[in-house]
């Protein structure tokens, strides 16, 4: 998923940014925009929330515990 150059994002914005805030349809553009961010959000921190967990790091051994700094 692609949020940075979404279609719906960028006609929102352009909407709510060529219309005038004191009026109905500026302020239901400035709506229509915050209802698009707030999708695309949900949808990152669904993407993020479907990662898998990082494997649980070594404790015993030397493998996977000490890193060679004179390498």
């Amino acid at each position: 998923m692609n949020i940075t150059n979404s279609a719906s994002v960028g006609a929102a914005v352009n909407s709510a940014s060529n219309s005038d805030l004191g009026t109905v349809q500026g302020a239901a553009s400035t709506m229509v925009l915050k209802k698009a961010l707030d999708v695309q959000a949900q949808g990152a921190i669904e993407l993020l929330n479907a990662l898998p967990q990082q494997p649980a790091l070594a404790t015993q051994g030397s493998v996977g515990r000490n890193v060679n700094t004179f390498a």
